[in-house]
């Protein structure tokens, strides 16, 4: 079994930075891919970024290119999200996700995801 807690939320002012910290109890994160997913008032989750097991592999939802980073420390198994240059549109309930294996054929996903943990909400006022 892995437990995941997720830390480094809160409310901030659009254009200032956050990082989302995801951190893994239980079995090693070192062989799982890793993945941000974000839901919002009355939608659906979304994806957001993912990182593979070796870290090789790295995409990012179109939405967030260019202002998001996703990296692992598999010693610390953690995984980060930091978000620059935010907007009132990022706000939502930010989750992440570990996968069973290390493979998997799409990394975007949410549903090759097994390990989910319980979500910190991002509050971005204009």
């Amino acid at each position: 079994q892995v437990q995941l807690i997720e830390s480094g939320g809160g409310l901030v002012q659009a254009g200032a930075s956050l990082r989302l910290s995801c951190a893994a109890t239980g079995r090693s994160l070192g062989s799982r891919g890793m993945g941000w997913f974000r839901q919002a008032p009355g939608k659906v989750r979304e994806f957001v970024a993912s990182i593979s097991d070796s870290g090789r592999t790295i995409d990012y939802a179109y939405s967030v290119k260019g202002r998001v980073t996703i990296s692992r420390d598999n010693a610390e198994s953690t995984t980060y999200l930091q978000m620059n240059s935010l907007k009132p549109e990022d706000t939502a309930v930010y989750y992440c996700a570990a996968t069973e294996s290390g493979y998997v054929p799409d990394y975007t996903s949410a549903r090759f995801y097994r390990y989910w943990g319980q979500g910190t909400q991002v509050t971005v006022s204009s």
